[in-house]
């Protein structure tokens, strides 16, 4: 192996572990009820709860990050992962505004912008 592909595997792992225990925390009541709270007004009110899409985009995330360990599924994991970052900074740069809300999850949103991007290249790294 050479010096990237064992770069690759580590940053593949870490990634795993990363996605795997950020959506385990989106079934926690605490966590999840703070995430709910982030849901954006545009999607409360329908059948569809706040509560629903936590629990959502933990399932989605835990298979994010499974996906990633799979080499059949990486580069669907990778490409699903970087449409969940994105779709999910909205709720995030809401919450950024409302750090006397949202505590430890309100990340301001300049470091938030900035995680989010590392994380996108992360996974690029790991689809090349």
């Amino acid at each position: 192996m050479n010096p990237f592909s064992i770069l690759q595997s580590i940053l593949t792992i870490v990634l795993a572990l990363m996605f795997v225990g950020m959506g385990l925390l989106h079934f926690l009541p605490g966590p999840g009820r703070t995430m709910a709270a982030m849901i954006p007004d545009r999607l409360r009110g329908t059948t569809v709860t706040p509560r629903m899409l936590v629990l959502f985009t933990g399932v989605c995330e835990i298979a994010g990050g499974l996906g990633l360990l799979i080499p059949a599924t990486r580069i669907a994991a990778v490409c699903c992962l970087i449409v969940f970052l994105i779709a999910v900074f909205p709720a995030n740069a809401a919450a950024a505004r409302q750090p006397a809300r949202f505590g430890r999850l309100a990340v301001p949103l300049v470091p938030r912008l900035i995680g989010q991007l590392v994380l996108i290249a992360a996974l690029v790294a790991v689809a090349i």
